[in-house]
């Protein structure tokens, strides 16, 4: 067998997280650089989230810390995580035409089914 195609035991798990941690570094170093713009409230004039009873330091906490990150629909894009208050939100973004500027579209609290889901899949992805 040549060397290129032998096989090879996978990675331990504190290499995988190790791996993982670099990933997460670098992407935190990026999103600390970003200008969060959000949605504003055509009535109110305030941003959105705040219907929710969301603030701008939590969207940053989930945005820079994400226990999930998907693509929505029509380009957007769905970061979950938990705060340093211990809440899990949803947050509805997408990146904004200028550079290093992310639009938040909308956030608020996961409860319910939503948030059993979550967890399951979190608890799911440690295994």
């Amino acid at each position: 067998m040549s060397r290129a195609t032998q096989w090879q035991p996978p990675m331990e798990r504190s290499a995988r997280s190790a791996v993982g941690a670099c990933r997460a570094k670098s992407l935190l170093s990026i999103l600390v650089r970003v200008h969060l713009h959000f949605y504003l409230d055509s009535v109110t004039g305030q941003p959105h989230i705040w219907n929710h009873g969301v603030d701008e330091e939590e969207v940053k906490e989930v945005l820079t810390h994400p226990g999930e990150d998907r693509p929505g629909r029509d380009g957007s894009r769905v970061a979950i995580g938990q705060t340093a208050s211990g809440r899990y939100l949803k947050v509805v973004y997408i990146r904004d035409p200028k550079p290093d500027s992310v639009f938040v579209i909308t956030a608020y609290e996961l409860r319910g089914k939503p948030l059993l889901a979550y967890r399951r899949r979190q608890r799911r992805k440690r295994r």
